[in-house]
């Protein structure tokens, strides 16, 4: 603490001259257009000239510590804050430019950081207003003299957000039906801003004293732990929390709740707690054994221990996203951190898990080190999501996530593969660009990159590289090439030698510069698809942009691909030995020489690598037959890659679609559970998208195929909880697909344990794995959907409520799904949270689809309220609505409506995205639909 108490900032006030100010609204829904001019001011909305004129902060003032008292008002739903913000002054200047969105200022004082102790009177700051650009200006009386330390003392109010970022609002019903208010933060990306003016950027980092006022039947929470607590006059508590590390303002956290908690010891000494609403604490025993042993993984791993003395995790009864790594206080939607065992799955525990190593990795990558600026967000989120895979694998290996993160990379792949993708490193500026940089390509395809990384310096290398770039860049902000210079410079002199950077040497002996390879992935768009065609003991390789729905006889494949290359670290094994041979590809065109003849090569082992690959000539003919003959040739990674490759290669024209399915032949015999639902996802998509078109024979038959060559494996599924996490997981998805297809036996088993869970009262404890499949068939009864619907109020398990509002959207009654989006709207018996999940769901349902689309173009304002332009819930809802049509006139109708929203200014990336979607779905059925009729009828 610095010698200015806490207990002195909160009552300032009689230092301070009071300064009415006009109120500072919040930035308009329809976002802006950049402002420039020859000189640098611009005009705020109360009319005086405002002396910045660009989106981000100026670096002329930076601030040291924070000390900010808030005091939420949970019965009028307001709060009040007063902060203390020491600046230094870099340049001379009379203005002090910080963000501020919908808080009043009522007062703003400069007080010498030599003159506290005097009884002179601070001097009033005029407050200057840029709602567009979400900036105040604070104008001193006389120039602030640069190398010197100020004091700037702000009182501001607001009310508690309605939405789910800044200081806002969440309540929760308890079991005895009483509605409780807590109050809570969400600060990423730029949210800080609503609950205190800041420099709310990710450089401008600081050290922050946070004093909370609450009720004595609430508790307060923050980033540190709590040092003391004083009564104040009339019965309120404040309690100072201790003066947190230097960290960037997104990170800042409170709560003010009622929550009860369960805690542990870590070896190293962190006290670990969950939080829960009181009702659902039982449900918490679970993430704190996997807080426990993630975060005594991640101390070892990354070699720094947890810098703070504890660590908080937080169940919030309203939460948009998964959760949130704030530094010591990580929020959290229920779903993502309580485990409830009697109506959890194998995947919903798999799920908690994750999450859990996700945030908790974050508390190094992006909390310790942070990316300077948000086009690099993937240093944050690429990290953590790759650092799942290595946490989760280490500490809970039944749970098989390395299985899993296939279907990370393939999420990559599918978004990838468009043109409307991105860098993973991509300019953003604006606080709506900055939002949809959280997106899959971030995300997974950095994760992706990073696993590909991995595999090529082996784990040992990169495991140190990155320790030393965290080592390096503690405390500080880094950007794109400081993570590959220190990649670069980080091995022993064994493993890297060479001047300025540091090298390692392929297995084919050649030298390879890190930084010039990963930019190559960072820096362009896009995924490689590798051509490869064997001539006796030639391969030769090219190199293509792979790209879905564009064929290389149309107008626009050459312009796409121009310019386009990688550095690909390639891996391959052939018929006549296990051992991963390695070649860097860095040219448009090369050619390997194999030692003698082989029968086959597979490239891409296990798929640690971020590519496509085409075998040209008679290869996938090759593959097929041996997959025929003895499938365990290739290892069952191998196997899922090779029918992922496959179904990709159609969408891009380069295989037929006969050649695809032959090779799903052989999966009757398949053994890996993750290869057959690999296999049969493919089966899957196909009959819904003839479903939702009406092809009834195609529909007709795909159904009987499934069945028909599925059944044994069908037929051998148990109604239960048994088995490895992978049985179990095969276990759900099949029954549902089953009695999703209507077969008898799956029908007729899940309506016997619907009627005796019915007839229970819902008391009796169904097996969590087919809950989902037994809710679902249940509901296509009346008498089914409203009960389900009443047990969905009734319960207090996220998990089993997540499972009921799926099987409610199943129905096939217009009415019944009017009704849940009503419900959605309402926010009171169906969050507002999970209104994008349902109105996703309800568009999968082909008696939906049109409902939701319709719903979501007569209420684009009234979501808009619900949600902020470019959140992850607005971004669900388009693409929830409307990426699965394939009509020429639903392509028309989604165009009219996105030009509309462009007229209006709610421009989006994602609205190019799922255009070109629907435009790669109508070029796909045109294509293959009659390849699609003829094979089935060949086949069954």
């Amino acid at each position: 603490m610095h010698a200015f108490a806490m207990a002195s900032l909160c009552r300032i006030c009689s230092l301070v001259v009071v300064l009415q100010l006009l109120h500072v609204y919040s930035l308009g829904i329809y976002g802006f257009k950049h402002q420039t001019g020859k000189d640098n001011v611009t005009s705020p909305t109360n009319g005086k000239p405002f002396p910045w004129n660009k989106m981000r902060l100026p670096g002329m003032v930076v601030p040291i510590q924070y000390d900010l008292c808030v005091h939420p008002n949970l019965t009028t739903v307001h709060f009040t804050g007063l902060e203390r913000i020491e600046i230094f002054v870099r340049e001379h200047t009379r203005f002090i430019i910080l963000h501020s969105k919908g808080l009043e200022i009522t007062s703003a004082v400069l007080l010498p950081k030599d003159d506290l102790g005097s009884s002179k009177p601070g001097k009033q700051l005029q407050v200057l207003e840029h709602p567009a650009h979400e900036q105040i200006a604070l104008q001193a009386p006389e120039v602030l003299t640069a190398g010197q330390r100020y004091l700037v003392v702000i009182e501001f109010h607001a009310r508690l957000a309605d939405g789910f970022d800044g200081f806002y609002k969440s309540t929760y019903k308890a079991r005895d039906g009483e509605t409780r208010i807590i109050a809570t933060t969400d600060f990423e990306p730029t949210s800080a801003r609503m609950a205190f003016p800041c420099f709310d950027e990710p450089s401008f980092k600081a050290n922050f004293a946070i004093t909370i006022r609450r009720e004595r039947k609430h508790i307060a929470l923050s980033n540190m732990p709590k040092i003391k607590t004083i009564e104040l006059e009339g019965g309120l508590l404040e309690d100072h929390f201790d003066v947190t590390v230097k960290m960037s303002t997104y990170l800042v956290a409170y709560i003010v709740c009622d929550f009860k908690s369960v805690q542990a010891t870590t070896s190293s000494g962190i006290k670990l707690s969950i939080y829960a609403s009181p009702d659902k604490w039982s449900q918490t025993h679970y993430a704190l054994e996997a807080a426990v042993k993630l975060l005594e993984f991640y101390e070892k791993y990354f070699d720094i221990s947890f810098p703070l003395p504890k660590l908080d995790l937080v169940a919030i009864p309203d939460f948009q996203s998964g959760a949130m790594e704030n530094w010591g206080l990580i929020t959290y939607r229920e779903t993502s951190l309580l485990y409830d065992p009697k109506t959890s799955s194998a995947f919903d525990k798999l799920w908690v898990t994750r999450v859990i190593g996700h945030e908790l990795a974050h508390q190094w990558f992006g909390n310790l080190v942070t990316m300077e600026w948000w086009n690099d967000i993937w240093l944050n989120e690429g990290f953590a999501r790759f650092m799942e895979l290595v946490s989760v694998s280490a500490t809970y290996s039944e749970l098989q996530i390395e299985d899993y993160f296939l279907n990370v990379c393939f999420g990559a792949i599918s978004r990838d593969s468009l043109n409307s993708s991105h860098p993973i490193s991509n300019p953003a500026e604006t606080p709506t660009q900055i939002k949809e940089m959280f997106d899959t390509v971030s995300y997974d395809k950095g994760a992706c990159i990073l696993k590909m990384l991995q595999d090529f310096l082996s784990e040992a290398v990169f495991q140190k590289g990155i320790i030393h770039y965290l080592k390096k860049y503690s405390y500080r902000n880094a950007k794109n090439d400081d993570l590959w210079n220190s990649m670069a410079n980080t091995c022993s002199e064994s493993d890297f030698s060479s001047g300025n950077f540091c090298y390692t040497f392929s297995h084919m002996g050649k030298l390879t510069e890190i930084e010039e390879m990963m930019n190559t992935w960072t820096l362009q768009k896009g995924i490689p698809l590798v051509l490869v065609k064997c001539e006796g003991n030639t391969l030769r390789l090219r190199q293509e942009r792979f790209l879905k729905g564009v064929f290389e006889e149309d107008p626009e494949w050459a312009n796409l691909q121009s310019r386009y290359f990688w550095h690909i670290p390639l891996t391959y094994v052939t018929s006549s030995s296990n051992t991963v041979h390695r070649h860097i590809l860095k040219t448009k065109t090369d050619t390997l020489e194999l030692e003698g003849e082989v029968a086959w090569v597979k490239f891409n082992v296990d798929m640690n690598g971020y590519y496509i690959v085409h075998y040209e000539g008679n290869g996938w003919d090759n593959i097929i037959k041996l997959l025929d003959q003895n499938h365990t040739l290739f290892s069952h990674k191998d196997r899922v890659n090779l029918i992922h490759n496959a179904f990709q290669l159609v969408s891009a024209g380069r295989l037929s679609l006969d050649t695809a399915l032959d090779l799903t032949r052989y999966l009757r015999r398949e053994s890996s559970n993750v290869v057959l639902l690999q296999g049969l996802g493919y089966l899957e998509m196909f009959y819904h998208m003839m479903e939702r078109r009406n092809i009834s024979d195609v529909t007709e038959n795909l159904k009987r195929y499934i069945l028909q060559h599925f059944k044994p494996v069908i037929d051998k599924q148990t109604w239960s909880d048994e088995g490895s996490v992978s049985d179990r997981m095969l276990r759900s998805a099949l029954l549902e697909l089953a009695c999703e297809l209507q077969y008898p036996r799956c029908i007729q088993k899940a309506n016997e344990l619907f009627s005796k869970w019915m007839g229970s009262g819902g008391t009796l404890n169904l097996p969590a794995d087919v809950l989902k499949t037994v809710y679902s068939v249940g509901a296509q009864s009346i008498a089914g959907w409203n009960y389900l619907l009443k047990q969905y109020s009734l319960s207090m398990s996220g998990a089993e409520k997540n499972k009921i509002l799926y099987a409610l959207t199943t129905s096939r009654h217009c009415e019944k799904l009017t009704k849940l989006i009503e419900l959605g709207m309402e926010g009171e018996v169906i969050k507002t949270q999970d209104l994008a999940a349902l109105l996703n769901a309800i568009a999968r349902n082909p008696e939906g689809q049109g409902l939701a689309w319709n719903f979501v173009r007569k209420n684009w304002n009234n979501l808009l309220k619900k949600f902020e332009l470019a959140s992850f819930s607005i971004r669900t809802i388009i693409v929830g609505t409307t990426s699965r049509f394939s009509s020429k006139d639903k392509l028309e109708e989604v165009k009219h409506f996105f030009k509309s929203l462009e007229d209006q200014g709610s421009e989006l990336k994602i609205t190019e995205v799922v255009l070109e979607t629907i435009t790669k779905n109508i070029r796909w059925l045109k294509r293959n639909l009659n390849s699609l009729r003829n094979w089935l009828l060949n086949n069954l």
